[in-house]
Protein backbone atom coordinates (compact mmCIF):
# COMPACT_ATOMS: atom_id res chain seq x y z
CA UNK A 1 0.00 0.00 0.00
CA UNK A 2 1.29 3.34 -1.35
CA UNK A 3 1.84 5.44 2.08
CA UNK A 4 0.62 9.17 1.92
CA UNK A 5 3.05 11.70 1.62
CA UNK A 6 3.79 14.22 4.70
CA UNK A 7 5.44 16.44 2.67
CA UNK A 8 4.24 20.30 3.53
CA UNK A 9 2.26 20.71 -0.22
CA UNK A 10 3.36 24.46 -0.28
CA UNK A 11 7.03 25.53 0.01
CA UNK A 12 8.03 26.39 3.64
CA UNK A 13 10.75 27.11 5.44
CA UNK A 14 11.70 25.01 8.54
CA UNK A 15 10.65 26.85 11.99
CA UNK A 16 8.83 29.46 9.72
CA UNK A 17 5.36 27.64 11.04
CA UNK A 18 3.38 30.28 13.15
CA UNK A 19 1.68 27.74 15.64
CA UNK A 20 5.42 26.08 16.55
CA UNK A 21 5.74 27.55 19.99
CA UNK A 22 2.55 26.49 20.95
CA UNK A 23 2.86 23.05 19.67
CA UNK A 24 6.08 22.48 21.13
CA UNK A 25 4.78 23.49 24.82
CA UNK A 26 1.51 20.89 24.16
CA UNK A 27 3.73 18.24 22.54
CA UNK A 28 6.33 18.31 25.73
CA UNK A 29 3.64 18.35 27.88
CA UNK A 30 1.82 14.99 26.42
CA UNK A 31 4.91 12.51 26.55
CA UNK A 32 5.61 13.83 30.15
CA UNK A 33 2.22 12.56 31.09
CA UNK A 34 2.13 9.31 28.70
CA UNK A 35 5.97 8.62 30.01
CA UNK A 36 4.31 8.95 33.93
CA UNK A 37 1.50 6.67 33.53
CA UNK A 38 3.25 4.03 31.53
CA UNK A 39 5.93 3.34 34.35
CA UNK A 40 3.27 3.36 37.05
CA UNK A 41 1.51 1.11 34.97
CA UNK A 42 4.55 -1.26 34.61
CA UNK A 43 5.11 -0.92 38.42
CA UNK A 44 0.95 -2.17 39.40
CA UNK A 45 1.60 -5.23 37.05
CA UNK A 46 4.92 -6.10 38.52
CA UNK A 47 3.46 -5.85 42.33
CA UNK A 48 0.37 -6.97 41.32
CA UNK A 49 -0.22 -8.76 38.58
CA UNK A 50 3.11 -11.47 38.46
CA UNK A 51 3.94 -12.86 35.51
CA UNK A 52 2.24 -15.83 35.04
CA UNK A 53 4.51 -18.79 34.00
CA UNK A 54 1.48 -21.34 33.07
CA UNK A 55 2.38 -20.24 28.90
CA UNK A 56 6.01 -20.88 29.19
CA UNK A 57 5.05 -24.16 31.04
CA UNK A 58 2.56 -25.67 28.43
CA UNK A 59 5.26 -24.95 25.59
CA UNK A 60 7.88 -26.89 27.44
CA UNK A 61 4.80 -29.91 27.90
CA UNK A 62 4.33 -29.26 24.37
CA UNK A 63 8.19 -29.82 23.25
CA UNK A 64 8.48 -32.59 25.93
CA UNK A 65 5.21 -34.67 24.15
CA UNK A 66 6.62 -34.25 20.28
CA UNK A 67 9.92 -35.58 22.07
CA UNK A 68 8.75 -38.42 23.66
CA UNK A 69 6.11 -40.86 22.47
CA UNK A 70 5.32 -41.94 25.87
CA UNK A 71 3.80 -38.38 26.94
CA UNK A 72 0.53 -38.07 25.17
CA UNK A 73 -1.25 -34.98 25.76
CA UNK A 74 -4.93 -35.97 27.05
CA UNK A 75 -7.41 -33.84 25.24
CA UNK A 76 -10.94 -34.42 25.86
CA UNK A 77 -12.74 -36.79 24.15
CA UNK A 78 -16.51 -37.03 22.72
CA UNK A 79 -16.76 -39.92 21.39
CA UNK A 80 -17.77 -41.80 23.38
CA UNK A 81 -17.41 -40.54 26.86
CA UNK A 82 -13.73 -42.75 27.82
CA UNK A 83 -14.19 -45.00 30.59
CA UNK A 84 -11.38 -46.55 32.52
CA UNK A 85 -11.66 -50.59 32.65
CA UNK A 86 -13.75 -50.60 36.04
CA UNK A 87 -16.41 -48.42 33.49
CA UNK A 88 -15.52 -44.83 35.80
CA UNK A 89 -15.73 -41.51 34.07
CA UNK A 90 -11.85 -40.11 33.88
CA UNK A 91 -11.43 -36.80 34.70
CA UNK A 92 -11.14 -34.24 31.80
CA UNK A 93 -7.65 -34.14 32.43
CA UNK A 94 -7.50 -37.81 32.01
CA UNK A 95 -9.50 -38.35 28.76
CA UNK A 96 -6.93 -39.07 25.53
CA UNK A 97 -6.95 -36.72 22.34
CA UNK A 98 -10.41 -37.88 20.05
CA UNK A 99 -8.91 -38.57 17.12
CA UNK A 100 -11.79 -39.56 15.54
CA UNK A 101 -12.90 -36.05 14.05
CA UNK A 102 -10.62 -34.04 11.88
CA UNK A 103 -9.35 -33.99 8.59
CA UNK A 104 -7.07 -34.69 5.89
CA UNK A 105 -4.29 -32.86 4.62
CA UNK A 106 -1.77 -32.65 2.43
CA UNK A 107 1.69 -33.68 3.14
CA UNK A 108 5.26 -34.49 1.73
CA UNK A 109 6.10 -36.63 4.39
CA UNK A 110 5.59 -40.01 2.11
CA UNK A 111 5.16 -43.63 3.43
CA UNK A 112 7.15 -46.15 5.55
CA UNK A 113 7.21 -48.29 3.26
CA UNK A 114 6.68 -49.71 -0.71
CA UNK A 115 5.18 -52.58 -2.70
CA UNK A 116 8.20 -53.65 -2.88
CA UNK A 117 10.05 -53.20 0.17
CA UNK A 118 7.41 -55.23 2.03
CA UNK A 119 7.00 -58.45 1.39
CA UNK A 120 3.60 -59.33 3.44
CA UNK A 121 1.19 -57.37 1.45
CA UNK A 122 -1.53 -59.60 0.33
CA UNK A 123 -1.77 -59.36 -3.46
CA UNK A 124 -5.08 -57.50 -4.24
CA UNK A 125 -3.61 -54.50 -1.95
CA UNK A 126 -0.50 -53.89 -3.58
CA UNK A 127 -1.89 -50.95 -5.68
CA UNK A 128 1.50 -49.67 -7.14
CA UNK A 129 3.02 -53.20 -7.75
CA UNK A 130 -0.14 -53.28 -9.92
CA UNK A 131 0.24 -50.32 -11.69
CA UNK A 132 -1.89 -47.92 -10.17
CA UNK A 133 -0.84 -45.02 -12.10
CA UNK A 134 -1.15 -41.90 -9.32
CA UNK A 135 0.85 -41.42 -6.09
CA UNK A 136 -1.35 -38.42 -4.73
CA UNK A 137 -3.61 -40.46 -2.42
CA UNK A 138 0.07 -41.24 -0.71
CA UNK A 139 -0.04 -37.42 0.36
CA UNK A 140 -2.21 -37.13 2.66
CA UNK A 141 -2.11 -37.58 7.14
CA UNK A 142 -4.73 -37.16 8.94
CA UNK A 143 -4.63 -33.82 11.33
CA UNK A 144 -7.00 -34.19 14.31
CA UNK A 145 -9.21 -31.25 15.66
CA UNK A 146 -7.79 -30.17 18.86
CA UNK A 147 -4.33 -31.93 18.80
CA UNK A 148 -1.60 -33.71 16.85
CA UNK A 149 -1.12 -36.87 15.35
CA UNK A 150 2.25 -38.34 15.03
CA UNK A 151 4.08 -40.52 12.16
CA UNK A 152 4.44 -43.84 12.72
CA UNK A 153 7.74 -44.92 15.10
CA UNK A 154 8.00 -48.64 14.45
CA UNK A 155 10.63 -48.90 17.21
CA UNK A 156 8.50 -47.30 19.22
CA UNK A 157 5.79 -49.50 18.77
CA UNK A 158 7.88 -52.95 19.02
CA UNK A 159 8.81 -51.52 22.34
CA UNK A 160 5.79 -51.13 23.48
CA UNK A 161 4.67 -55.00 22.63
CA UNK A 162 8.61 -56.27 23.39
CA UNK A 163 7.65 -59.87 25.23
CA UNK A 164 3.79 -59.77 24.50
CA UNK A 165 1.38 -61.18 21.97
CA UNK A 166 -0.58 -58.47 19.87
CA UNK A 167 -3.70 -60.10 18.08
CA UNK A 168 -5.42 -58.99 15.20
CA UNK A 169 -9.00 -60.92 14.92
CA UNK A 170 -12.02 -60.14 12.29
CA UNK A 171 -12.68 -60.16 8.89
CA UNK A 172 -10.62 -59.11 5.55
CA UNK A 173 -10.39 -55.70 6.77
CA UNK A 174 -9.04 -57.16 10.48
CA UNK A 175 -6.40 -58.44 7.83
CA UNK A 176 -5.80 -55.27 6.27
CA UNK A 177 -5.07 -53.68 9.25
CA UNK A 178 -2.65 -56.27 10.39
CA UNK A 179 -0.85 -56.13 7.31
CA UNK A 180 -0.37 -52.36 7.03
CA UNK A 181 1.19 -52.85 10.93
CA UNK A 182 3.14 -55.86 9.36
CA UNK A 183 4.47 -53.29 6.75
CA UNK A 184 5.13 -50.58 8.92
CA UNK A 185 7.09 -52.82 11.37
CA UNK A 186 9.27 -54.26 9.25
CA UNK A 187 10.93 -50.98 8.01
CA UNK A 188 12.72 -51.20 11.71
CA UNK A 189 12.80 -55.41 11.80
CA UNK A 190 11.70 -58.26 9.52
CA UNK A 191 9.31 -59.94 10.97
CA UNK A 192 9.41 -64.13 10.75
CA UNK A 193 6.56 -66.21 10.10
CA UNK A 194 6.34 -68.99 12.32
CA UNK A 195 2.17 -70.88 11.96
CA UNK A 196 0.23 -70.68 9.00
CA UNK A 197 -3.52 -72.55 8.82
CA UNK A 198 -6.39 -72.02 7.21
CA UNK A 199 -6.75 -71.53 3.36
CA UNK A 200 -5.66 -68.08 1.89
CA UNK A 201 -3.38 -67.90 5.21
CA UNK A 202 -6.36 -66.86 7.93
CA UNK A 203 -4.59 -68.12 10.66
CA UNK A 204 -0.96 -66.57 11.20
CA UNK A 205 1.53 -65.56 13.35
CA UNK A 206 5.29 -63.83 13.19
CA UNK A 207 7.59 -62.94 15.57
CA UNK A 208 9.82 -59.92 16.18
CA UNK A 209 12.91 -62.07 17.84
CA UNK A 210 14.67 -58.43 17.58
CA UNK A 211 11.89 -57.58 21.02
CA UNK A 212 10.44 -60.73 21.31
CA UNK A 213 7.42 -59.42 20.19
CA UNK A 214 4.71 -61.42 18.86
CA UNK A 215 2.00 -60.31 16.28
CA UNK A 216 -0.98 -62.83 14.79
CA UNK A 217 -3.81 -62.75 12.97
CA UNK A 218 -7.13 -65.19 13.26
CA UNK A 219 -9.58 -65.06 10.66
CA UNK A 220 -13.37 -64.76 12.56
CA UNK A 221 -15.65 -62.64 10.23
CA UNK A 222 -18.23 -62.60 13.26
CA UNK A 223 -16.29 -63.19 16.18
CA UNK A 224 -19.25 -65.29 17.32
CA UNK A 225 -19.58 -68.80 15.75
CA UNK A 226 -20.44 -68.99 12.67
CA UNK A 227 -20.76 -70.95 9.39
CA UNK A 228 -19.73 -69.41 6.56
CA UNK A 229 -21.91 -69.41 3.19
CA UNK A 230 -20.40 -72.20 0.31
CA UNK A 231 -22.20 -71.60 -3.06
CA UNK A 232 -19.98 -74.47 -4.11
CA UNK A 233 -22.13 -76.71 -1.74
CA UNK A 234 -25.49 -74.58 -2.04
CA UNK A 235 -25.50 -72.98 1.38
CA UNK A 236 -26.23 -68.96 0.58
CA UNK A 237 -26.93 -67.71 4.05
CA UNK A 238 -24.33 -67.45 6.67
CA UNK A 239 -25.37 -68.98 9.64
CA UNK A 240 -24.62 -66.95 13.11
CA UNK A 241 -24.84 -68.06 16.75
CA UNK A 242 -24.97 -65.40 18.27
CA UNK A 243 -24.93 -66.21 21.89
CA UNK A 244 -22.09 -68.43 21.48
CA UNK A 245 -18.09 -66.51 20.75
CA UNK A 246 -15.82 -68.03 18.29
CA UNK A 247 -13.54 -70.43 20.02
CA UNK A 248 -10.91 -70.65 17.17
CA UNK A 249 -9.81 -67.18 18.41
CA UNK A 250 -11.24 -67.04 22.27
CA UNK A 251 -9.56 -69.66 23.45
CA UNK A 252 -6.24 -68.10 22.63
CA UNK A 253 -6.97 -65.45 24.59
CA UNK A 254 -4.70 -66.64 27.62
CA UNK A 255 -1.85 -66.17 25.68
CA UNK A 256 -2.97 -62.92 24.10
CA UNK A 257 -2.04 -60.07 25.82
CA UNK A 258 -3.90 -57.00 23.64
CA UNK A 259 -6.57 -57.89 20.53
CA UNK A 260 -8.03 -56.16 18.20
CA UNK A 261 -11.07 -56.77 16.98
CA UNK A 262 -12.32 -55.93 13.54
CA UNK A 263 -16.04 -56.71 12.06
CA UNK A 264 -18.80 -56.05 9.92
CA UNK A 265 -19.16 -55.80 6.23
CA UNK A 266 -20.29 -59.57 6.69
CA UNK A 267 -23.30 -59.03 8.64
CA UNK A 268 -24.38 -56.91 5.48
CA UNK A 269 -24.78 -60.49 3.49
CA UNK A 270 -27.68 -63.21 4.07
CA UNK A 271 -27.74 -64.57 7.42
CA UNK A 272 -29.54 -66.91 9.32
CA UNK A 273 -29.22 -65.98 12.94
CA UNK A 274 -29.41 -68.53 16.13
CA UNK A 275 -29.80 -68.02 20.00
CA UNK A 276 -30.38 -70.49 22.63
CA UNK A 277 -30.58 -73.48 20.39
CA UNK A 278 -32.85 -72.09 17.66
CA UNK A 279 -33.17 -69.85 14.52
CA UNK A 280 -34.76 -66.24 16.19
CA UNK A 281 -34.40 -64.58 12.63
CA UNK A 282 -32.79 -64.03 9.58
CA UNK A 283 -31.37 -61.67 7.04
CA UNK A 284 -32.00 -61.47 3.43
CA UNK A 285 -34.54 -64.06 3.96
CA UNK A 286 -34.83 -66.83 1.30
CA UNK A 287 -38.48 -67.67 -0.29
CA UNK A 288 -40.62 -69.82 1.98
CA UNK A 289 -38.67 -69.63 5.11
CA UNK A 290 -40.59 -69.76 8.08
CA UNK A 291 -38.89 -66.86 9.85
CA UNK A 292 -38.69 -63.21 10.35
CA UNK A 293 -36.86 -60.95 8.54
CA UNK A 294 -34.51 -59.54 11.02
CA UNK A 295 -32.30 -57.17 9.18
CA UNK A 296 -28.69 -57.12 10.09
CA UNK A 297 -27.98 -54.29 12.88
CA UNK A 298 -29.73 -56.36 15.81
CA UNK A 299 -27.87 -59.43 14.94
CA UNK A 300 -24.30 -57.28 15.24
CA UNK A 301 -25.31 -55.61 18.08
CA UNK A 302 -26.14 -58.47 19.60
CA UNK A 303 -22.28 -60.48 18.36
CA UNK A 304 -20.48 -57.45 19.53
CA UNK A 305 -22.22 -57.82 23.00
CA UNK A 306 -21.66 -61.23 23.38
CA UNK A 307 -17.82 -61.15 22.40
CA UNK A 308 -16.99 -58.18 24.56
CA UNK A 309 -18.79 -59.68 27.17
CA UNK A 310 -17.32 -62.87 26.96
CA UNK A 311 -13.65 -61.26 26.92
CA UNK A 312 -14.34 -59.32 30.17
CA UNK A 313 -15.22 -62.60 31.90
CA UNK A 314 -12.32 -65.17 31.32
CA UNK A 315 -9.52 -64.92 33.58
CA UNK A 316 -6.27 -64.09 32.97
CA UNK A 317 -3.59 -61.47 32.91
CA UNK A 318 -4.27 -57.99 32.26
CA UNK A 319 -5.56 -57.50 28.78
CA UNK A 320 -6.03 -54.17 26.32
CA UNK A 321 -9.29 -55.19 23.57
CA UNK A 322 -9.39 -52.66 21.01
CA UNK A 323 -12.58 -52.29 18.63
CA UNK A 324 -11.90 -50.69 15.28
CA UNK A 325 -15.10 -49.25 14.52
CA UNK A 326 -16.53 -49.99 11.13
CA UNK A 327 -14.85 -48.72 7.59
CA UNK A 328 -16.75 -47.36 4.87
CA UNK A 329 -16.63 -48.92 0.98
CA UNK A 330 -17.09 -46.06 -1.22
CA UNK A 331 -18.95 -47.70 -4.21
CA UNK A 332 -19.84 -45.69 -6.89
CA UNK A 333 -21.41 -48.02 -9.35
CA UNK A 334 -21.42 -51.42 -9.96
CA UNK A 335 -18.48 -53.28 -8.50
CA UNK A 336 -17.41 -55.05 -12.17
CA UNK A 337 -17.78 -51.74 -13.90
CA UNK A 338 -15.08 -49.51 -14.76
CA UNK A 339 -14.82 -46.29 -12.36
CA UNK A 340 -16.53 -47.80 -9.66
CA UNK A 341 -14.60 -45.95 -7.22
CA UNK A 342 -12.63 -43.45 -9.05
CA UNK A 343 -11.57 -40.68 -6.67
CA UNK A 344 -8.24 -39.60 -6.83
CA UNK A 345 -8.06 -37.26 -3.12
CA UNK A 346 -10.35 -37.28 -0.06
CA UNK A 347 -13.48 -36.02 0.22
CA UNK A 348 -13.15 -32.51 2.00
CA UNK A 349 -15.20 -31.42 5.20
CA UNK A 350 -18.98 -31.18 4.55
CA UNK A 351 -18.35 -32.84 1.01
CA UNK A 352 -19.92 -35.78 1.37
CA UNK A 353 -22.17 -37.22 4.13
CA UNK A 354 -21.72 -40.29 6.20
CA UNK A 355 -24.63 -43.11 4.79
CA UNK A 356 -26.77 -44.43 7.36
CA UNK A 357 -25.55 -48.31 7.00
CA UNK A 358 -21.79 -46.82 8.33
CA UNK A 359 -23.60 -44.51 10.89
CA UNK A 360 -25.64 -47.27 12.53
CA UNK A 361 -22.44 -49.41 12.52
CA UNK A 362 -20.01 -46.99 14.41
CA UNK A 363 -23.03 -46.34 16.79
CA UNK A 364 -23.52 -50.06 18.02
CA UNK A 365 -19.70 -50.96 17.92
CA UNK A 366 -19.35 -47.56 20.26
CA UNK A 367 -22.13 -47.63 22.70
CA UNK A 368 -20.98 -51.67 23.37
CA UNK A 369 -17.51 -51.04 23.97
CA UNK A 370 -18.83 -48.07 26.36
CA UNK A 371 -21.62 -50.28 28.08
CA UNK A 372 -18.70 -53.16 28.27
CA UNK A 373 -16.79 -50.55 30.10
CA UNK A 374 -19.31 -49.44 32.50
CA UNK A 375 -20.04 -52.87 33.69
CA UNK A 376 -16.25 -53.11 35.17
CA UNK A 377 -16.74 -57.04 34.23
CA UNK A 378 -13.22 -58.68 34.28
CA UNK A 379 -11.40 -61.56 35.93
CA UNK A 380 -8.81 -61.97 38.22
CA UNK A 381 -7.34 -58.24 36.95
CA UNK A 382 -9.09 -55.36 35.11
CA UNK A 383 -9.60 -55.77 31.11
CA UNK A 384 -10.00 -52.49 29.76
CA UNK A 385 -11.65 -51.85 26.34
CA UNK A 386 -11.40 -48.80 23.41
CA UNK A 387 -13.03 -48.47 20.54
CA UNK A 388 -10.42 -47.34 17.66
CA UNK A 389 -12.96 -45.09 16.02
CA UNK A 390 -11.99 -44.48 11.98
CA UNK A 391 -15.12 -44.61 10.60
CA UNK A 392 -15.13 -40.67 9.81
CA UNK A 393 -11.87 -40.56 8.53
CA UNK A 394 -12.34 -43.52 6.33
CA UNK A 395 -15.40 -42.24 5.27
CA UNK A 396 -13.61 -39.07 3.56
CA UNK A 397 -10.97 -41.44 1.87
CA UNK A 398 -12.55 -43.02 -1.03
CA UNK A 399 -9.53 -42.04 -2.95
CA UNK A 400 -7.51 -45.28 -0.92
CA UNK A 401 -9.15 -48.10 -2.30
CA UNK A 402 -7.24 -50.83 -4.79
CA UNK A 403 -10.27 -50.11 -7.04
CA UNK A 404 -9.44 -52.32 -10.28
CA UNK A 405 -5.75 -52.39 -9.51
CA UNK A 406 -6.61 -55.27 -7.21
CA UNK A 407 -4.94 -57.62 -10.26
CA UNK A 408 -1.87 -56.25 -11.52
CA UNK A 409 -2.22 -54.06 -14.87
CA UNK A 410 -5.80 -53.76 -15.36
CA UNK A 411 -5.65 -51.81 -18.30
CA UNK A 412 -2.79 -53.38 -20.01
CA UNK A 413 -4.81 -54.14 -23.15
CA UNK A 414 -6.36 -50.79 -23.21
CA UNK A 415 -9.92 -49.29 -21.65
CA UNK A 416 -11.74 -51.76 -20.25
CA UNK A 417 -15.60 -51.22 -19.38
CA UNK A 418 -15.96 -54.43 -17.09
CA UNK A 419 -13.32 -54.92 -14.56
CA UNK A 420 -13.88 -55.96 -11.30
CA UNK A 421 -13.21 -53.47 -8.35
CA UNK A 422 -12.29 -53.45 -4.55
CA UNK A 423 -13.80 -50.12 -3.06
CA UNK A 424 -13.95 -51.80 0.45
CA UNK A 425 -10.08 -52.57 1.54
CA UNK A 426 -7.18 -50.21 1.26
CA UNK A 427 -4.42 -49.73 -0.54
CA UNK A 428 -1.09 -51.02 1.23
CA UNK A 429 0.74 -48.30 1.47
CA UNK A 430 -2.50 -46.24 1.98
CA UNK A 431 -4.73 -44.74 4.60
CA UNK A 432 -4.95 -48.06 6.75
CA UNK A 433 -1.90 -47.25 7.73
CA UNK A 434 -3.42 -44.14 9.87
CA UNK A 435 -5.13 -47.16 12.13
CA UNK A 436 -2.27 -47.71 13.48
CA UNK A 437 -0.68 -44.71 13.99
CA UNK A 438 -3.54 -44.31 16.64
CA UNK A 439 -2.97 -47.20 17.57
CA UNK A 440 0.50 -46.75 18.40
CA UNK A 441 -0.98 -43.33 20.34
CA UNK A 442 -3.18 -45.64 22.34
CA UNK A 443 -0.96 -48.09 23.62
CA UNK A 444 1.47 -45.41 24.84
CA UNK A 445 -0.87 -44.46 26.59
CA UNK A 446 -1.98 -47.85 27.91
CA UNK A 447 1.67 -48.35 29.24
CA UNK A 448 1.97 -44.94 30.75
CA UNK A 449 -1.58 -45.97 32.35
CA UNK A 450 0.36 -48.89 34.06
CA UNK A 451 3.67 -47.73 34.97
CA UNK A 452 1.56 -44.98 37.34
CA UNK A 453 -0.07 -48.14 39.21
Amino acid sequence: MKLASTAPKKKQQMGTSPHRPSSIFFTKKFLFRATFLLLFLAFLRHYVFPTPTSTIQQQQQQQQEVANPSIQSKKTSTLPPTTSSQGIPRDDAERPCDYADGRWVRSERGPLYNGTSCGTIKEGQNCMAHGRPDAGYLRWRWQPDGCALRPFDPLAFLGLIRGRHLAFVGDSLARNQLESLLCLLSSASPPELVYRDGDDNKFRRWVFSSHNATVSVFWSPFLVRGIEKSPETGRVHNQLFLDHVDERWASELDRIDAVVLSVGHWFLLPAFFNEGGRVVGCHICPPGANHTEAGFFDAFRKAVRTTLRDVARRRGSHKHVVLTTFSPAHFDGEWDKAGACPKEEPFGEGEKEMEYVDTEMRKIEVEEVAAVAAEGAGGRQPVSFEALDVTKLAMMRPDGHPGPYMYPNPFADGPKDRVPNDCVHWCLPGPVDTWNEILLEMMSRWRETESGR
